[in-house]
């Protein structure tokens, strides 16, 4: 099965059927932003903070707080009010797993949500590489937590084997190619004959056998499109996630495990030795040179987009990158190849007021996250002279004393 982007499958059944929901607009046209701010001294978060404490501005200008609310868990702890507001403090968990292999570890992370942090009236949406599950409150109740925690373990174990086979595969067959071309290089003299077959050792596998160097080196190519082809980002398709977001009354925190990718590569130094031996055959030189520019390979559109599409829609990224390590492979070498992804999903969870974290321990980072999502502070104000021109407005929050760090989304659209 291919694997598109994993927003992709978000949108194969109830997307469409939410609409926008913020800024939320009253029949007086008087808008009222909501923007929830966590606030922290070093890593604990800072509950004593009132009104007084807060400054707020949009696009540079200072904002009248209308009301300011501590919130813990699903719980308004202290609320002061100028003009009386109710918070929907409903809490929705999306899950999104972005990984390649199941690694045990993660049954941990799913063991601490469902037995430590869900409660009652919590909404559930399960995003794997294959498909997206939809939980409402009402079905988890139905539920032993023993039992949804089973049901989630072995739907992202299933969903992950059959939804990353391909990538898998190609993989392991890049890996195979990576290391026949480097032993080729290395110990078979018959290599600087173009028209001979290669001879395979023990190690590489029984579909090479009889390929020229040609063959190899088109068939790697090849593979490595496709690689790119799986691993592409449909902006358009993150853009409308944040769209659906928007939609979701309550409390959105969406947590997006990505894990560390790494591609088998053939040594650059293998490479020149193949462009000088090969000195007489341009077509096979250029096609070395296409492989150098391939590896270059950056990302073709505008985060900043994204960035801006998810702060408008009122939901916290929380980026939990698994930081697993390579296996060891001899023979060929294994670049991680996460930084495009890593960038954009970064930027994407700083401009929605999220925690970012990365280990290689899923326990860890779901800990820290969820410590992270679980206490803020909903400000709300109308925005002076508001004018509905699609524009998007910044929002800065500010607090008197400096050693203390917020975190909250950057703005959102004048609709």
């Amino acid at each position: 099965m291919k694997r598109s982007s994993f927003l992709v499958w978000l949108f194969t059944g109830f997307v469409a059927s939410f609409a926008s929901a913020q800024p939320i607009q009253e029949e007086s046209l008087v808008v009222n932003v909501e923007v929830p701010v966590r606030v922290f001294r070093g890593s604990e978060f800072v509950d004593h903070l009132t009104a007084a404490d807060f400054e707020i501005f949009e696009d540079g200008v200072r904002q009248k707080i209308e009301a300011v609310y501590l919130i813990k868990k699903r719980t308004i702890e202290r609320r002061e009010e100028e003009r009386m507001f109710r918070p929907e403090t409903a809490r929705n968990f999306f899950f999104l797993f972005e990984i390649s292999e199941y690694v045990p570890k993660i049954d941990e992370a799913l063991a601490y949500f469902i037995n430590d942090v869900l409660a009652p009236g919590d909404n559930i949406i399960l995003v794997t590489p294959l498909k997206t599950y939809r939980m409402l409150s009402q079905a988890i109740a139905a539920k032993r937590k023993e039992d949804l925690l089973a049901q989630f373990q072995g739907i992202l174990r299933r969903d992950t084997s059959l939804g990353r086979s391909e990538f898998r595969n190609i993989v392991q067959e890049l890996e195979r190619l990576a290391r026949a071309l480097s032993q080729m290089i290395a110990g078979n003299p018959s290599v600087s004959t173009p028209e001979t077959p290669l001879r395979m050792d023990r190690l590489t596998s029984p579909e090479n056998e009889g390929r020229t160097i040609d063959d190899l080196l088109q068939r790697y190519s090849t593979l490595l499109s496709q690689l790119d082809s799986l691993r592409a980002l449909d902006p358009q398709s993150v853009v409308d996630f944040a769209s659906y977001l928007k939609g979701v009354e309550g409390q959105k925190n969406v947590f997006l495990f990505y894990q560390r990718e790494f591609i088998p590569k053939i040594d650059p130094k293998v490479l020149y030795q193949y462009m000088e031996l090969y000195q007489d055959r341009p077509d096979l030189q250029q096609r070395i040179l296409d492989l150098f520019e391939f590896y270059k390979r950056e990302l073709t559109f505008d985060p900043e987009i994204m960035r801006k599409a998810f702060a408008d829609s009122a939901v916290s990224i929380h980026f939990l990158f698994l930081t697993l390590p390579p296996e060891d492979v001899p023979g060929i070498r294994l670049d991680e190849e996460s930084d495009d992804v890593y960038s954009v999903f970064r930027e994407i969870s700083r401009a929605s007021g999220g925690f970012i974290e990365s280990s290689a321990n899923p326990l860890r980072l779901m800990r820290s996250a969820i410590e992270a999502a679980d206490n803020y502070y909903l400000i709300y104000y109308s925005p002076q002279k508001y004018v509905r021109d699609g524009s998007f407005k910044e929002i800065r929050v500010r607090v008197r004393d400096p050693g203390l760090r917020l975190v909250h989304r950057l703005g959102y659209y004048a609709r």
